[in-house]
């Protein structure tokens, strides 16, 4: 069996040696006799994996002792609504910085519960840049200001963070998570869905300093309170087990590579290989302005529509797959995230020298 080169913004590919150890362990995990798909998530078994996976995620991320982890679900457009109706309780508003659809559609959700202020739009260009944000339009007795951190679809991130003054940072880092180093402290909560850089769909990562639990709105739904899940664990009812496990896997790959920050060096050479390549291409071209660039999602385009099928047809049957830009963009996307070798860039970049030589 040959293995693809899956460039695919999410679900995405994950580490080799990670679906091996799952694969070796799937009859068998731990000498339990029974597969982690088959645990009842109340056995001392699988307490010992969720326990483990947390301990993990926390060191590999530098996580400060005020902070709990919570493994939910329900993905980062759940946390759209947890987010307004647990931290908008105190003045019920709360600014947004739109930088894509998900900051756009979290502001939206936000908007039905508390008085949601956008402060900040790159609309206007297509989403192809970070707005500047001016200290002035922050508003006043705002419980939160939420951003996202990095722009899975338009391929943005903050190389720099804007200063928001004493504001509470809200922040979804799902396409970015574990691939750079985070000061956690600035943040008051951050969020991120496990299937770009860290597991399998179905789960969802909170990392929420803890006097920000405990203030819901009345009308909040047990599930969907943050206090209900760090008061049980992450178990008030029955996690993504499997899932879970798996990120264990994924921390416990990144650890044993060297860190979030080894992570972050191979990550900036493989984003350093394709943009040079953009850069200097007579027929391919970034849509980012170079001082956003992300190093996880990569947006480039051609000329012409019926020259971006033809490349993306082409680069599929020779094993680079998942390179369609989002439907909102059109395109092509390279998604290059934690678990793609350098070696898959390079190809990639050999194979689109030798289509622009041919076309």
């Amino acid at each position: 069996m040959s293995r693809c080169f899956n460039f695919s913004a999410g679900p995405s590919m994950l580490p080799l040696e990670v679906l091996k150890r799952a694969q070796a362990e799937m009859l068998d995990c731990n000498g339990s006799g029974q597969s982690v798909m088959e645990m009842s998530h109340r056995s001392k078994e699988y307490q010992a994996i969720i326990d483990e996976a947390e301990s993990l995620f926390r060191e590999i991320m530098n996580i400060p002792d005020n902070y709990k982890v919570l493994f939910l679900q329900g993905g980062a457009s759940t946390q759209f609504s947890m987010i307004p109706l647990n931290l908008g309780n105190k003045n019920k508003k709360a600014d947004y910085v739109i930088t894509g659809q998900w900051a756009k559609k979290a502001y939206q959700e936000a908007s039905r519960f508390i008085e949601a202020n956008a402060i900040a739009s790159s609309a206007d260009k297509t989403f192809t840049y970070i707005p500047k944000v001016d200290k002035s339009k922050l508003t006043s007795g705002a419980d939160y200001v939420h951003i996202t951190y990095n722009n899975t679809i338009y391929g943005t991130h903050y190389n720099t963070m804007p200063d928001f003054g004493d504001a509470v940072v809200v922040t979804d880092m799902s396409s970015c998570i574990l691939s750079e180093e985070v000061d956690i402290s600035k943040f008051g909560l951050i969020y991120a869905g496990a299937q770009k850089n860290m597991g399998p769909a179905g789960v969802t990562v909170v990392i929420i300093r803890e006097d920000l639990i405990g203030n819901a709105m009345d009308i909040t739904p047990i599930m969907l309170n943050y206090e209900t899940q760090a008061n049980n664990g992450s178990m008030y009812n029955t996690p993504p087990t499997y899932g879970i496990y798996i990120c264990k896997l994924v921390y416990e790959w990144i650890k044993n590579m060297g860190g979030v920050s080894v992570m972050h060096e191979t990550n900036v050479k493989k984003a350093k290989i394709l943009y040079d390549f953009l850069d200097n291409s007579k027929m391919f071209r970034g849509t980012v302005v170079p001082e956003d660039r992300s190093l996880m999602n990569v947006p480039f385009v051609t000329d012409s529509d019926d020259l971006n099928a033809k490349f993306i047809a082409e680069a599929k049957a020779n094993g680079f797959v998942n390179l369609k830009g989002h439907r909102t963009v059109g395109g092509m996307r390279a998604s290059i995230y934690n678990a793609m070798p350098v070696e898959g860039v390079e190809k990639l970049v050999d194979f689109m020298k030798e289509f622009e030589s041919n076309n």
